[in-house]
């Protein structure tokens, strides 16, 4: 009998007795299963399965992707459906096809969900062109779901991992349902409270002259980028010092909230910071080694709060005033306002560099070893 040369191990998920996983924030969730592959041959593949859409959020839509990684951990085939979005609330089967190639190690197939809504998933299933030119049958360990989901975790399939580690995404809840296609029940993955930004344009906000609409979309752009770096940094993350003369990641929010607070007073109010502002503010303004000492110690959303207040009080002001005071100039520094607010986004951009340059410097947190108690 002709040796079969296809090797198919199917990867139990880690994540099934997990403990608690780190939260992350995102638009969207994914789950995944794995298998190793070895081929001296190409080969077709066919992944399938039934999803169902329940939505109310126009930008939402779901998807099966499906990707090989090659023996060098570069992507060989990949699909995730995005020329094609799942977006019907009535249960379609669905189906992804590409190849297997001789270089190809293992490939990745799983369902994905963006932004609001129900996504319901049922029936997966794999098949691979056997030495006959027939698609074949794969096993697929609860590819229909049947296994209920307990504690965020979907017996047999992996959630989604950043950096190496299996994270929670907040935004994103997942369950067993009894609306399904065959068996008892499906898999449930429900999106809330996802607010859709289109980062893509640039345009005037409502409420607000024309120039200031556009400069307040200019600012709200830069924030949501900073924003989006930081969000899901841990503690550990945001206290890292590079070195004796870096600052702390933590540190450059508070510093990007203090300078915005700056050029309120300055060009709303026409002066700088009075003694009681100085308290508040000149530390995380100035950095220095005040700033590595004392900017500490707190997670991410402490600091996002209070760079998102500061620029509430920034959009709120800006409303109050048309295009022509944009013009209007300081008679002590020679600056106009419109110079003003394109300053603190060049700086907010500047530091967005610097923190990028930081994060990806950070090393692994180190793990805390538990003492061991000593025998008598």
């Amino acid at each position: 009998m002709k040796k079969i040369i296809l090797l198919l191990v199917l990867f139990i998920s880690t994540t099934s007795n997990a403990q608690k996983l780190r939260e992350y924030s995102r638009y969207w969730a994914s789950f995944t299963q794995t298998l190793n592959i070895e081929s001296k041959t190409t080969k077709k593949f066919k992944v399938e399965a039934s999803v169902k859409v329940v939505t109310d959020d126009k930008m939402a839509w779901a998807g099966l992707w499906v990707a090989t990684i090659k023996k060098d951990n570069e992507y060989g085939f990949f699909d995730n459906m995005n020329d094609r979005p799942i977006k019907s609330d009535k249960w379609h089967n669905y189906v992804v096809e590409g190849t297997i190639d001789t270089d190809t190690k293992s490939i990745e197939y799983g369902g994905f969900s963006v932004n609001n809504g129900q996504f319901l998933f049922d029936d997966f299933k794999l098949y691979i062109e056997n030495d006959k030119g027939i698609l074949e049958s794969v096993s697929i360990s609860n590819g229909g779901f049947e296994k209920k989901v307990e504690k965020e975790s979907i017996p047999r399939w992996d959630l989604d991992k950043i950096n190496d580690k299996f994270v929670k995404i907040k935004e994103f809840d997942m369950s067993s349902s009894t609306d399904k296609v065959e068996g008892k029940q499906a898999l449930l993955i429900e999106g809330k409270g996802i607010i859709y930004k289109d980062t893509r344009k640039i345009k005037p906000v409502e409420e607000a002259s024309p120039q200031i609409g556009t400069l307040i979309a200019m600012l709200d752009n830069l924030k949501d980028r900073v924003e989006n770096q930081v969000k899901n940094m841990s503690q550990y993350e945001l206290d890292y010092l590079h070195d004796d003369k870096a600052n702390r990641i933590g540190s450059l929010i508070m510093h990007l909230a203090a300078a915005e607070k700056f050029y309120q007073v300055y060009t709303f109010e026409n002066r700088e910071f009075n003694e009681e502002e100085k308290k508040i503010w000149e530390v995380p303004l100035d950095l220095d080694q005040g700033g590595r000492d004392e900017l500490r110690g707190h997670d991410a959303q402490y600091y996002l709060d209070i760079f998102n207040e500061v620029r509430a009080k920034t959009i709120a002001e800006l409303k109050k005033r048309d295009d022509a005071w944009l013009m209007e100039v300081h008679e002590k520094s020679g600056m106009n306002n419109f110079f003003g607010w394109f300053h603190v986004m060049e700086h907010q951009s500047s530091h967005l560099g610097q923190i990028l340059f930081l994060k990806k410097r950070i090393p692994p947190e180190p793990e805390v070893k538990l003492e061991q108690p000593i025998k008598n």
